[in-house]
């Protein structure tokens, strides 16, 4: 053994360093500890004396005799509690930092001090002080046991068995949880480097010698670490059987003992050996742990269960032992009475019930998985019919929180067609149809004072609205694919079970609510959310019909076929009696119209007939507009914009069956046009269809098909040959006049607006209405909406290598150089409007007028005040407003620009008839980044997606040609306006003040946010390794060019990787770019970035070298590094810090060998010894040496430089309301929106103080 028998040392404190100076100093040291301590925690100290205090005694750490102090001082009952604490750091100051330098004798001595205390810890010591104690017991232990400190083991059992209080049994159960804990979960350095060791010394003393005997009949036995035979495992189930058997409800003593071996097979479960997990019996303690009576040991039993059975993978056998024993009838009752008696009133919510009830679901979801996955090796002695009735009743909790971790698990059993085909399946179909039916209504639109259980239950568990939104998304992503799947599965009878919900509940529509009226209209009334819920039902029940039908397909046996040829058939008169339904609701119509869509071009595709009559039923349907209502116009106007696009559905889907009925078809939309009803947006939609119509056919002869589209084409062409328009668009001052902008400047001089402080409530005179009635009439005589149509009906969804493609090209061929010319002088001047330097005839004062103008004014979840239905009516109510008149100025200047956008990218799908112009990219990166800085954060998030979706289709061959200069200038502008406009929210939350606008500012703090994140994805995407190396379509063209000229067609050109990091053009403003994200203080986009660059930083280490690698390879291991370290010191990047020093790690790891820089920077920051810094680069770089190693020795190199969250600052205990509000990780994923997350803003808090990096990297 190490330690003498009762645990004192056998050499005392003279092993330690300087106990002459213990002698000499020591008497004086004790008192004036006292004193800090005192004025460190005293009521009246100043804050000066408590600062001189803390630093004091901060600096006692180092002192060589601390050990001892700590030990004497700790060791004396008779101190007070915070002293022996502040002792006990003292002592864990020395073993953390100071050990390594200790001789074997000194840590033996240190080792047997903290022994020493462990054995004499009391239940008259708080726990804090006894936790502390054993804190120090595992910090030793992760440095020297199984090397120099062997009998550990027998020291815990020797505890363990020590008679009397469970003091000592609790001790050893911390000391065992934070181990585990430490060494399989935990980055601690020390415990990193020796998780070889570690690992195997903990499975060897928690499984009984027996199993591991059966497990490892070959394994080599070294260094004996365990004491006796039957391992951890069994003695907590022997301790947690021993504490059960007692009244727990009056022993708490015993109850918490309970809890605290629970929290063990907690943290063991993950890691142990599923038969040593039998062997125990673990299960079987852990289910009599469910049934005691104590809700913290209830809880803990739950937690203990879930991590069980997280583990992904059990073999059959390891299922039976381990997964089963829950399937069987008692268990099942169990489970179902405790899921019973954990039910809570949303009115009155009883925190530990509810909190429980939460990890149950989350523990019975993951029980579930099983079922689908080991659906065969189910013993038939398992209670399957009433576990799955206990799923469905979880399921149906009125708490969507407990509800969705069931409905994952449905969405998985019902895939198996064995269990959804299953007898047992029968009963339960119907009412979870019911249920996933009944929770499809849009409970975010619901008025908060609803009493509803659900919505209760709902803004109790989630604040933010942006998170509300996000939660209700999945769940009803999960309903519909419950549904879908109920349909796959039973066909005709989930079919007629779902039509026959909605023609009974169609009756009673309005029952309960007032009848409907345009006066009080409402685009969130209760009947609409109905009817809403249920034609989503409708549409999910389409979509799984679709499914079946498309996996048989032609396969269908003669009797499917038959239900098939029956199914459409009920399926086409119930979609004629719903077009039948008079709706006076628009909003209705629209939902119903969009379904009887949605079948004709799904499942009734082949009825030509009922496809004739949804046509029908959308060009006759033109309800009219009540301009003094303003919700009920706004709701009509939806319904108009809607039925063109559904006609444009039809259209592309169905184009040869609309061709037979074209003549007629054009001659009603003739007819309407001509009525004079139609604005000119919806003039151009009805063009667009017809367009569509003969571009998609296939059954019509291709030079009819031509001269038909020219027909189209060729009046919208001589549009853009107009000399009047090439005149006016050759300057800035004819463009502004071109779109009524030029009267705009005197106007606002002349109404000195500057000085109207709230312009909603400055009505305009008739000067201005005319102007803002002139501005909308002059953007409708322009060519950009009627050309955009035309362009994006030939290209969009429009596949390479179709019919219909080929024609896109050879009819827009003619037209791309007559219109981008001036497309591209409407988009530089639409960008140059946004510079105040180009408002000629502005006094200075009004200057600033120009951004207020020109901010786009729009509603953000969570942050703008009000519903978004509340927004869009305060828009529309100040129209008349001189709010209204910037409006209509910044709207006609959108409208410009988004067009010339949106025809790029159309355009950019014609291929080499777009990027073969030759002198193309530099007038195009012009028009696009001139003035870019100028325009805000939201409307540059716009032309960032154009930018990318033009490169992603740049074909191959050009790529060289056009892609450097255009993303060259992007990189650099994007650096420029993000960087500074970070620079501008960090300076503007240091200089708050009281009377800010802080919902503004929040609002641009998000947008800013989204903007970057769309900004480092974009980067993301060209850099991604597993980005195909060009289109599908584009490698078949170029694989064929590359075989006839006898070339590789594979290597003929690079991957978009390699291209952007080989080309310095593009390369340097790209890194730059990143490099300044490191610093910008989104967690989210600095994760990318640093993702980005450890993916990037090999390209650059390899032995054959040039001249842009070199520099490449400086210029990380300089500016990146210090980005990296810069934000680890800042608390901002708490969370990601082990991916900052992933990155670090990585650019040691690889960059080291060939460049000194990287040191040398480490070697400037204060703290750090030369040799420190060598010995991690040393560690690093051994062979065999994991990530999450080398991450580890980074955090320690760094560890006095780290930020520290504001939860590590200071550790508040929490309440059980305050556990019941944190989620658990299966709770975050879905508070994720799906497939992007949530945009939000994050807690705004100052920018701290970076006095303590300022100086790092001075040299």
């Amino acid at each position: 053994m190490n330690g003498s028998a009762n645990g004192h040392s056998t050499l005392g404190a003279e092993a330690m360093p300087a106990q002459d100076a213990r002698v000499n100093g020591g008497s004086t040291m004790l008192p004036q500890i006292h004193e800090a301590l005192e004025l460190v925690h005293g009521a009246y100290s100043s804050n000066e004396s408590r600062r001189q205090a803390s630093l004091f005694l901060e600096e006692i750490k180092t002192n060589d005799e601390a050990p001892y102090h700590g030990f004497t001082l700790a060791s004396d009952k008779s101190q007070q509690p915070v002293v022996r604490h502040y002792a006990l750091s003292l002592l864990e100051y020395a073993i953390r930092h100071k050990w390594a330098e200790y001789s074997e004798e000194q840590a033996t001595a240190l080792r047997q001090w903290v022994l020493q205390l462990s054995q004499n810890v009391s239940p008259e010591d708080p726990l804090y002080l006894r936790n502390k104690t054993a804190q120090l017991w595992v910090e030793i232990a992760k440095r020297s046991w199984g090397a120099a400190w062997i009998d550990m083991d027998e020291l815990l059992v020797q505890l363990w068995n020590l008679p009397g209080s469970v003091v000592q049994k609790e001790f050893v159960l911390f000391v065992l949880e934070t181990l585990s804990d430490e060494v399989f979960n935990g980055d601690d350095t020390v415990a990193v480097l020796r998780e070889g060791a570690l690992s195997k010394a903990c499975v060897e003393i928690f499984t009984p010698a027996t199993v591991l005997t059966e497990a490892f009949p070959n394994r080599q036995i070294g260094t004996a670490v365990r004491c006796g035979e039957e391992g951890w495992l069994v003695r907590l189930g022997e301790l947690l059987n021993q504490c059960l058997e007692t009244d727990l409800y009056n022993n708490p003593q015993y109850q918490s003992c309970a809890v605290k071996a629970l929290a063990v097979y907690k943290s063991v479960m993950p890691w142990a050996i599923p038969r040593a997990i039998a062997s125990a019996s673990c299960v079987q303690q852990m289910c009599k742990s469910l049934a005691a009576s104590s809700v913290a040991v209830q809880l803990a039993s739950v937690e203990a269960l879930h991590a069980l059975y997280c583990r992904m993978h059990f073999s059959d056998e390891e299922f039976l032992s381990l997964v089963c024993p829950m399937y069987r009838s008692q268990m099942v009752d169990l489970l179902r009475k405790l899921y019973e008696w954990s039910v809570v009133n949303p009115n009155d919510i009883d925190d530990e019930k509810y909190l429980f009830a939460k990890k149950f679901s989350e523990m019975m979801s993951n029980l579930g998985s099983f079922i689908e996955q080991k659906i065969s090796a189910i013993p038939e002695d398992c209670d399957l019919p009433n576990l799955l009735n206990l799923f469905l009743a979880i399921a149906q909790s009125p708490s969507f929180v407990i509800s969705i971790p069931i409905l994952v698990t449905w969405t998985r059993l019902l895939r198996s067609d064995t269990i959804g085909s299953s007898p047992t399946m029968t009963p339960i179909i119907a009412p979870l149809l019911e249920l996933c039916s009944s929770r499809l209504i849009r409970y975010e639109s619901m008025p908060e004072n609803s009493d509803d259980p659900s919505l209760v239950f709902l803004l109790e568990d989630i604040d933010t609205i942006p998170e509300r939104h996000a939660f209700l998304g999945n769940y009803r992503r999960y309903c519909v694919t419950i549904i879908e799947l109920v349909v796959r599965q039973k066909q005709s009878e989930a079919i007629y079970h779902i039509l026959g919900q909605f023609d009974q509940s169609v009756q009673h529509l309005y029952d309960g609510q007032p009848p409907f009226s345009v006066e009080k209209y409402s685009k969130t009334s209760i009947p609409f959310l109905r009817v809403d819920a249920h034609f989503t039902v409708i549409e999910a029940a389409l979509k799984g019909y679709m499914k079946w039908r498309s996996v048989h397909g032609s396969k269908l046996q003669q009797d499917q076929e038959q239900q098939r040829v029956a199914i459409e058939n009920n399926l086409e008169a119930w979609c004629e009696r719903l077009l039948e339904l008079n709706f006076e609701d628009p909003l209705i119509r629209k939902r119903a119209l969009q379904l009887a869509v949605a079948f004709s071009t799904n499942a009734l595709d082949r009825k030509v007939g009922f496809m004739l009559k949804v046509l029908e039923h959308i060009l006759m349907s033109q309800p009219l507009e009540r301009p003094e209502l303003a919700a009920y116009t706004e709701a009509v106007k939806e319904l108009q914009s809607d039925g063109t696009y559904e006609l444009q559905r039809l259209a592309s889907k169905m184009p040869d069956q609309l061709l037979d009925v074209y003549e007629q078809l054009e001659a009603k939309v003739n007819e309407i046009i001509a009525s004079g009803r139609l604005e000119a947006k919806r003039q151009t939609s009805y063009q667009t269809f017809l367009f569509t119509i003969i571009h998609r056919a296939t059954n019509i002869d291709p030079d009819l098909r031509l001269r038909k589209l020219q027909g189209f084409i060729n009046p919208v062409q001589q549009l853009w040959k107009d000399p009047q328009l090439e005149q006016s668009i050759t300057s800035f001052a004819g463009f502004c006049d071109l779109l009524g902008l030029d009267g705009v400047r005197e106007f606002l001089v002349s109404r000195r607006v500057h000085e109207i402080d709230n312009w909603a409530l400055y009505q305009l005179d008739a000067e201005g209405q005319a102007l803002q009635a002139g501005l909308d009439e002059r953007l409708k005589a322009l060519p950009l909406r009627t050309t955009k149509s035309f362009l994006a009906c030939s290209t969009e969804k429009v596949e390479k290598d179709t019919s219909a493609y080929k024609i896109s090209c050879a009819l827009w061929r003619d037209a791309l150089p007559v219109i981008l010319p001036n497309l591209l002088k409407f988009l530089s001047h639409a960008h140059a409007f946004h510079n105040p330097a180009n408002w000629s005839g502005l006094p200075p004062e009004m200057r600033g007028l120009v951004g207020r103008i020109l901010t786009d004014r729009f509603w953000q979840a969570g942050i703008s005040e009000g519903t978004k239905e509340d927004f869009y009516a305060r828009v529309t109510g100040t129209k008349s407003t001189m709010e209204g008149f910037a409006s209509s100025i910044r709207g006609s200047v959108r409208a410009v620009r988004e067009a010339c956008y949106s025809m790029l990218w159309c355009m950019s799908r014609l291929d080499v008839d777009f990027y073969g112009f030759s002198e193309l990219p530099g007038p195009l990166a012009h028009a696009l980044f001139s003035d870019a800085h100028c325009l805000s954060s939201h409307q540059l998030i716009g032309l960032l997606n154009v930018v990318r979706l033009m490169v992603d289709d740049c074909p191959v061959e050009v790529r060289g040609h056009f892609v450097p200069p255009i993303l060259a200038t992007c990189f650099a502008q994007m650096d420029a306006k993000i960087s500074s406009e970070w620079e501008k929210l960090a300076q503007k939350q240091v200089s708050q003040t009281p009377g800010d606008n802080l919902t503004e500012e929040m609002k641009e703090e998000s947008i800013l946010r989204q903007l970057t994140h769309t900004a480092v994805m974009m980067i993301g995407g060209f850099l991604d390794p597993a980005r195909p190396k060009i289109d599908p379509q584009i490698a078949l063209d170029v694989g064929k060019d590359a075989l006839a000229n006898g070339s590789n067609p594979s290597s003929a050109y690079p991957t978009m990787r390699k291209f952007c990091l080989t080309s310095s053009t593009i390369l340097e403003p790209l890194l730059l770019f990143l490099a300044h994200a490191i610093r910008m203080r989104d967690g989210r986009c600095c994760g990318v970035v640093l993702r980005v660059f450890r993916s990037i930083i090999p390209d650059f280490a390899a032995s054959q070298d040039s001249p842009l690698s070199s520099s490449i390879r400086e210029f990380i291991s300089t500016d990146v590094l210090k980005a990296c370290i810069s934000s680890l010191n800042e608390p901002y990047f708490v969370d990601l810090q082990k991916d900052l020093a992933h990155l670090i790690a990585s650019i040691l790891t690889h960059y080291s060998p060939v460049t000194d820089t990287p040191r040398q920077i480490l070697l400037t920051l204060p703290g750090l010894q030369e040799k420190s810094v060598d010995k991690c680069i040393d560690y690093i770089m051994r062979p065999g040496m994991q990530q999450r190693q080398q991450r580890a020795l980074v955090l320690d190199l760094l560890r006095d430089l780290k930020g520290v969250s504001i939860s590590e600052q200071g550790r508040i205990s929490k309440s059980v309301s305050t556990a019941r509000k944190e989620r658990s990780k299966m709770q975050q994923e879905f508070l994720k929106e799906q497939p992007q997350q949530t945009q939000q803003a994050d807690n705004r808090r100052p920018s701290p103080s970076l006095e303590g990096v300022a100086g790092m990297f001075d040299t």
